[in-house]
């Protein structure tokens, strides 16, 4: 690919524009997101963020950092989790999608310090999080590399990185999921969020994202010790986890 190029679903496009269009894509899906989300995995994601919260293993007091938390999901159980005593970070770059989620919390009357940021320039200080979680959103990221090592320099030593995100599902599966995802989903993207597009990249997205195997070693990379990856509903999606030691 040529430099300063790189992937917008199966698209390429300059990298001062993937940022933009993905802007677009959650402007367009934000007030529909959990709607579509129940529909389009059959409530499965429900059960991977659970997984995700379990092995996050929040204690009272702990900071947490959950990036492109969207509308909340894993930044209410985290927040619940981590207790009065705790701090827990609500964060996205898409102030759409970052609305809804404040709007929903506060209305469960959770109330938490809620921030508009980039994931590869986070505005916080090494070291300060005890856990720092990305779900559904490093896929979407220009530079993945850049966003994972910032991830990694805002942990604290013994801190955990968690990220949930489609992955490659079983062979023996692919065929069905590729017809679900590039038939159904935009049909359902259309009836539902009255936008097709925005899921036809959203599943394109998904196959041009880094395989299990990849993403391991991209997170040894960004400095994770004890790296680990567990698959979800047969590699439909994965869950890594990394240790920052130092």
């Amino acid at each position: 690919m040529p430099e300063h190029q790189t992937h917008f679903g199966y698209q390429t496009v300059d990298e001062s524009e993937k940022a933009r269009k993905v802007a677009k894509v959650f402007h367009s899906v934000a007030q529909r997101y959990d709607v579509m989300n129940d529909l389009m995995s059959a409530g499965l994601h429900r059960v991977w963020k659970a997984f995700t919260v379990a092995r996050a293993g929040i204690r009272p007091g702990m900071k947490v950092l959950d990036i492109a938390g969207g509308t909340g999901d894993l930044a209410r159980a985290f927040a619940k989790a981590a207790g009065p005593t705790g701090e827990v970070w609500l964060t996205d770059i898409n102030d759409s999608m970052l609305s809804v989620g404040r709007d929903r919390l506060t209305d469960e009357g959770v109330l938490l310090p809620v921030a508009v940021c980039d994931a590869e320039k986070l505005p916080f200080p090494d070291g300060y999080f005890d856990c720092v979680s990305v779900a559904f959103g490093l896929r979407n990221m220009t530079h993945k590399e850049v966003a994972l090592a910032e991830m990694a320099r805002v942990l604290a030593p013994g801190g955990k990185l968690l990220v949930l995100e489609f992955s490659q599902v079983a062979k023996p599966l692919a065929p069905l999921y590729d017809w679900y995802s590039f038939k159904v989903l935009p049909w359902l993207g259309e009836k539902v969020a009255k936008d097709s597009e925005s899921y036809r990249y959203l599943a394109e997205s998904i196959r041009m994202h880094p395989d299990q195997q990849t993403l391991k070693a991209m997170l040894e990379q960004a400095g994770l010790s004890r790296v680990n990856y567990f698959n979800l509903s047969a590699g439909l999606t994965a869950l890594h986890e990394g240790i920052k030691l130092s």
